[in-house]
């Protein structure tokens, strides 16, 4: 005979056995006790949380013969034994990926006028509805809003947030919640007893983690183990080499080198990872899902509840999120994310890891907002533990003198701004091509003595404008309708002068760009104080 896989083996046949779906299954019970069944659903929900079992052990119990008192199918008459059997006519089943197009729900439409051959609705299960096409979704309009009395629609969709408005206002929705690890680890106990095998209680509580609120998921998973080890126990060792994942406490020993900027014990890891033959892409993420438990354990008093951990791992991230600050935590979290991203595309992603952990482990070199955070949040941290901060300074470094306090240059009239701002329509009504070439790649200035500068790159430049000198003194006249005193020099020389008056051009920019970061760091940090 045919080995059949865990989770198709374990589906659940009744309502009670739905695992952490009690609030659907209660209001489905109780819609069928007291004869309010609605003609159209819409199941919601990640991957393997319950969506198409409950659906067919829905369609068994309205079509049951011989239901329980508490709304149960008896899974023994003839309905229900060929419900599930699948050769049932009166339950389709649809798969919306691949029967996506209107011609699919005509087929329905021309379907439900007739009535059950058994039983007394015909149920239709349309699996991910959202991949029907706008078409298929406008054709299955009016069948949905006003349905025969014997035809019932169950619509079931990972991605509710796709399925059309008019769809959604004609249906009753239920959102499928995740199903918590500590029930998908009493539940795959429970099933391992029943099959006869044996495992861990860590080993099987890291495959309900992994199976991230799925329990088809941590089934496929904890097969994949029993294969493997055939007539062993798992372990938590087992199932880590397994999914080419590391043993948890990598995480706190990463954090805690981070921490401490130690790059050297920070590469041995990665080293020891590599050499056990684990994935560096799966370290990443579980280093991102740590860091998040961190933070949470970081800021919250008691977050055993939200992070869904034994009593002991909680207490142990508690302790461990000392180590960080929650600026810190944030910053890592950015960076892992980045990381994350990176290596979609990277061929080789042990390098791009060894080198995101050698920067975190180096001086603070990065100056955005959220790394000055984790730097005041380590700094906090430090002067918190009683570990003295001090700035040390080179041995032969010499003190910086005071630089001279610089004046500003004075502002110019709007006659002769208006005559800088115009320069290029100045020069453009020039004829001769040799002096228009040079008077573009010159530029006007002044100085404290009233007359007006004409800036040139080089000596020959200025020859050149000096023996054109009443040609331009007519242009500036025409524009300004005034005369002026001028005066040729050579870009070199009027920088130098520049400096000397009023300090260097770049070192204006640098402290005004200054003030403005300031001013923005006091708006994150109103305490801070900030020179």
């Amino acid at each position: 005979m045919a080995y059949t896989a865990l989770y198709r083996k374990f589906r659940p046949q009744t309502f009670d056995s739905v695992i952490g779906q009690d609030h659907i299954v209660r209001t489905l019970k109780n819609q069928m006790k007291t004869e309010r069944v609605s003609h159209a659903y819409l199941f919601c929900g990640t991957r393997g949380t319950g969506k198409t079992s409950t659906a067919k052990i829905f369609a068994r119990a309205i079509n049951c013969t011989n239901p329980t008192e508490d709304g149960e199918p008896c899974n023994e008459c003839a309905v229900c034994q060929d419900i599930l059997a699948g050769r049932s006519v009166n339950v389709i089943e649809i798969d919306a990926a691949s029967n996506n197009g209107v011609d699919n729900i005509r087929e329905i439409r021309e379907e439900v006028k007739y009535p059950p051959t058994q039983g007394r609705f015909k149920v239709y299960i349309v699996d991910e509805v959202h991949m029907l096409s706008t078409a298929a979704f406008n054709a299955l309009l009016k069948t949905l809003e006003e349905p025969p009395a014997h035809v019932i629609f169950i619509l079931a969709t990972t991605d509710p947030q796709k399925v059309p408005a008019t769809i959604l206002s004609r249906v009753q929705r239920f959102d499928f919640r995740r199903i918590t690890t500590e029930m998908i680890a009493e539940t795959l106990m429970g099933y391992l007893q029943e099959e006869g095998h044996r495992a861990t209680p860590e080993a099987v509580r890291y495959v309900a983690q992994l199976g991230d609120g799925s329990m088809r998921d941590s089934l496929s998973i904890l097969d994949q183990c029993l294969a493997f080890f055939s007539g062993e126990e798992v372990t938590l060792e087992k199932v880590l080499d397994i999914m080419g994942a590391v043993d948890q406490t990598i995480f706190f020993e990463m954090t805690e080198a981070i921490s401490r900027k130690d790059a050297k014990k920070a590469m041995t890891m990665v080293e020891e990872m590599m050499l056990s033959g684990r994935d560096v892409k799966q370290f990443v993420a579980e280093m991102l899902q740590h860091l998040r438990n961190l933070l949470m354990a970081a800021t919250i008093p008691d977050a055993g509840m939200v992070l869904d951990l034994s009593k002991e791992s909680a207490e142990k991230l508690q302790a461990a999120a000392k180590v960080l600050s929650p600026e810190e935590i944030i910053y890592l979290i950015g960076k892992f994310s980045d990381l994350q991203s990176e290596m979609k595309w990277a061929p080789n992603e042990r390098i791009l890891l060894e080198v995101e952990l050698m920067k975190l482990c180096a001086p603070w070199t990065e100056k955005d907002v959220t790394t000055l955070a984790a730097r005041l949040g380590e700094l906090e941290r430090k002067v918190s533990e009683g570990v003295q901060v001090v700035t040390v300074a080179a041995p032969d470094a010499k003190p910086k003198e005071a630089p001279k306090p610089k004046r500003k240059p004075p502002a110019l009239p709007e006659d002769l701004k208006k005559v800088q701002e115009q320069w290029p329509l100045i020069y453009s009504e020039v004829d001769d091509f040799m002096l228009k070439g040079t008077l573009r790649n010159t530029n006007i200035q002044f100085k404290e003595d009233n007359a007006l500068y004409l800036i040139c790159e080089n000596v020959v430049a200025a020859n050149l404008l000096q023996r054109n000198v009443e040609t331009i003194q007519q242009l500036l006249e025409k524009a300004a309708e005034k005369s002026f005193d001028i005066r040729f020099e050579v870009q070199k020389e009027y920088d130098e002068w520049y400096e000397r008056q009023y300090g260097r051009q770049e070192e204006a920019d640098t402290a005004e760009a200054d003030a403005e970061f300031a001013s923005l760091l006091g708006q994150y940090f109103p305490e801070a104080d900030i020179e």
